[in-house]
């Protein structure tokens, strides 16, 4: 009898697993002016610390914690993709990963709203906590006072995603048969090249990853399987094959 796959699933986050994006979504329902501001600042201040400083703008004009958890509760999350993950899940087969530039706190209230707290073996993240006024502090996984990662392929500053994914392989020390990576942003094109060719990106259509997979896939090597998806019932699909 043969063994079974052992199998990696790996997700990014904001519009890979949510239909969202936690950063932006939070300011867009209870703080547009500040989401706005964000826009206007982003090419100037690192994106974490944007985060940062804008939650301290909006703690300071009296949005609360409970605000806060509430939105991240209603932002829109397709039952197929609780689904797909469920099921994969319940296999036995799978270990899944979460490799994503939100936070702890954001990640951790959307899947417990999901009931899916329990999916993921590790979520390698942004640090984030409530301190006891309400007040969410968020911080770079990379330390900007610190030694900082090495990547030549333009992973943001607090966090290269490749070398992530090579430091959570050497922890477990498995040799997967397949690893499954689900992305959609350009900081997704990093780790996807650290993939062999039995492996296969779920890439989804018309965002910054599938634009540096048609321009630079080619040069920098990548040899993974490319499977193109736009919403979570084709991820559902894709999944039942695994």
């Amino acid at each position: 009898m043969a063994s079974p796959k052992r199998q990696l699933v790996v997700f990014d986050f904001d519009w890979s697993m949510s239909d969202q994006d936690t950063d932006r979504w939070i300011f867009e329902v209870l703080a547009p002016d500040l989401r706005r501001k964000m826009k206007t600042l982003k090419d100037q201040v690192q994106w974490t610390d944007l985060v940062g400083q804008s939650l301290r703008e909006a703690f300071a004009r009296g949005i609360t914690k409970e605000q806060i958890i509430h939105t991240l509760q209603i932002m829109p999350f397709h039952p197929a993709m609780v689904r797909a993950v469920t099921e994969l899940k319940n296999r036995g087969e799978t270990t899944f990963l979460c490799l994503s530039n939100a936070n702890s706190v954001f990640i951790k209230t959307i899947l417990e709203s999901k009931g899916l707290s329990n999916l993921f073996h590790e979520i390698i993240t942004n640090p984030a906590e409530w301190d006891p006024s309400g007040l969410l502090k968020v911080s770079r996984r990379v330390d900007p006072s610190g030694p900082q990662h090495s990547c030549k392929v333009g992973c943001s500053p607090n966090m290269c995603k490749g070398e992530e994914l090579e430091a959570f392989l050497s922890r477990q020390g498995i040799e997967y048969d397949h690893i499954a990576y689900v992305g959609d942003g350009t900081n997704d094109f990093c780790p996807i090249l650290r993939l062999r060719s039995q492996d296969t990106i779920f890439c989804r259509t018309g965002r910054g990853l599938q634009k540096r997979i048609e321009k630079e896939g080619e040069q920098e090597g990548l040899k993974c399987n490319i499977q193109y998806w736009g919403g979570a019932w084709e991820i559902e699909e894709k999944f039942s094959k695994l």
